[in-house]
């Protein structure tokens, strides 16, 4: 029986968060399969990835100065005529890359290009200019939706993303919920931690942290907020002493804080998925988070969590005060949050993932 060759291709490997694990956890289950991307940083990925054959352009993509206009020729260009079974995984590149009829294309979107359909998102330059702006953005839509004709077969991360596929790439998907880790035990911090309110991601506009942080500056609650970001510098001055910043914290760190917090305050709207509110469900931590997206998929209102729409300062006090009623009270049960959790782990993402390519493979190739 013929072998198949696989080959995977990614983005970017740029930074280490939940699409690179996605990669890790894929990578896995193909352990020949070399990776593609545009952009590879060594010293910011895992031993997993570092351990494969990266193929990416000589000295990366150098600057980022039109790097719109170079990421899909990258793409295109890259030769995958030695794979029978090519995988990808993103939002917006990784669809376009070119196969031909005896291959086999399966692309996991994480969610279509959030800043191409008018979503909430971290800022582009060229938004500065509405009418350069509209006009690229046109026609990027236009490659965009070419593009996503391309792969054989669509997979995503909710239900939510698969709303939006049908909405602009007029295709369905199969969704597959991305790969959790639910089992991390962390070590016992050298310090007691405080039990606080935790907020937890990249630190960019649309996330809302200055929202989260208005809140509880007039609430004069502590909050811990993990992570860094573009708009780190300009939230720090927001904030008085009773917030206090991390910084970059490592899976072991994040999951201390996370199993000591009092919950999670996820104020982003629209979220394609949302990995960090399960994440924090596995230590039996509820969440409050914006009713909007993935949020609806990842939080069970009432059960694991709560959801706040007012996204005024205001309206958030309220929730934020309500939210800490509700755990006071005790109306939220931990081992019920763990097992909402559980529905979410890497090896729940590997078994589905891998016999869903098994099967199209199969039709595909006669195996």
């Amino acid at each position: 029986m013929k072998k198949i060759r696989v080959a995977l291709a990614t983005e970017f490997l740029e930074q280490y968060g939940g699409a690179q694990k996605t990669l890790e956890a894929i990578a896995e289950l193909y352990p020949d399969a070399p990776i593609f991307t545009a952009k590879y940083c060594k010293k910011k990925q895992s031993d997993l990835i570092n351990s494969r054959k990266i193929i990416a352009p000589k000295g990366g993509l150098m600057s980022k100065s039109f790097f719109l206009f170079r990421m899909a020729p990258i793409f295109e260009g890259f030769d995958f005529s030695q794979y029978d079974l090519i995988i990808s995984d993103g939002t917006t590149w990784n669809k376009g890359i070119l196969t031909k009829p005896d291959q086999l294309h399966i692309s996991y979107i994480h969610t279509p290009p959030r800043f191409l359909y008018g979503y909430s998102q971290e800022g582009v330059k060229w938004q500065k200019f509405p009418l350069i702006y509209s006009y690229i953005t046109n026609l990027l839509r236009m490659w965009d939706f070419v593009a996503a004709q391309r792969p054989d077969f669509l997979v995503t991360n909710s239900q939510e993303t698969r709303k939006r596929i049908r909405k602009f790439y007029r295709r369905d998907a199969t969704v597959i919920y991305p790969p959790v880790d639910v089992d991390f035990v962390p070590t016992e911090p050298k310090k007691p931690i405080n039990p606080t309110f935790i907020a937890v991601g990249r630190l960019a506009r649309y996330k809302n942290f200055d929202l989260l942080i208005e809140a509880f500056n007039k609430l004069e609650m502590p909050l811990t907020i993990i992570g860094t970001g573009n708009d780190e510098n300009r939230l720090k001055k927001l904030a008085k002493k009773n917030i206090k910043f991390l910084g970059h914290a490592s899976e072991d760190t994040k999951h201390q804080y996370m199993k000591n917090c009092l919950g999670l305050i996820n104020t982003v709207d629209d979220e394609d998925f949302g990995i960090v509110p399960i994440e924090v469900a596995s230590h039996g931590k509820p969440v409050l988070a914006h009713g909007s997206g993935g949020h609806l998929e990842s939080v069970v209102e009432g059960i694991t969590g709560m959801y706040f729409y007012d996204r005024s300062v205001e309206g958030l006090m309220g929730a934020i005060q309500n939210f800490e009623k509700a755990i006071h009270e005790n109306k939220f049960d931990s081992e019920i949050i763990k097992q909402h959790a559980g529905k979410f782990s890497k090896s729940r993402f590997q078994n589905e993932f891998r016999q869903f390519v098994q099967d199209r493979a199969a039709e595909k190739f006669g195996l």
